[in-house]
């Protein structure tokens, strides 16, 4: 599973130009699901990004989760994270899930992160979808982590 995560001012998903969902400080959460992934390393990739210290502290230093400072989360499913571009121009998804799979898998994840409190807002899967966002920082960072 790859997540590329974005710490945001505020940011919002539109469908059919349709806003779907809208939040204020927080992380835009790109999550791409992979061949293996499974509800373990949803666990463990939800317990990264939540815990991640990357809001700053009063001397502005990187130094508070997104669950210390009550920050909100937007996820949007994103399957173009796993595309491999060694060879040629054409990007390979061959290492993304099958979009069934990755739906049942982009599901948990979504309870798992309102499970822990935290307000989430998400994209449709499968959708052609408009992001909006004003990124902070700009800080941007990857976690991922594959099944051995």
């Amino acid at each position: 599973m790859k997540a590329i995560i974005q710490r945001v001012k505020e940011a919002s998903v539109s469908v059919d130009e349709q806003t779907i969902g809208i939040i204020g400080t927080g992380l835009v959460i790109l999550l791409g699901i992979g061949l293996n992934d499974d509800e373990v390393i949803c666990d463990w990739i939800v317990n990264k990004i939540v815990n991640l210290r990357i809001f700053p502290d009063e001397n502005d230093v990187m130094n508070v989760s997104l669950k210390d400072c009550k920050g909100e989360i937007l996820l949007i499913s994103n399957f173009t994270v796993y595309g491999v571009t060694k060879k040629g121009f054409r990007p390979s998804w061959s290492k993304a899930a099958p979009p069934q799979e990755a739906e049942n898998i982009y599901n948990k994840m979504l309870e798992k992160l309102k499970a822990t409190g935290i307000k989430v807002e998400a994209g449709q899967f499968q959708a052609e979808m408009d992001v909006s966002l004003i990124n902070w920082g700009p800080v941007t960072l990857t976690v991922e982590k594959e099944n051995e």
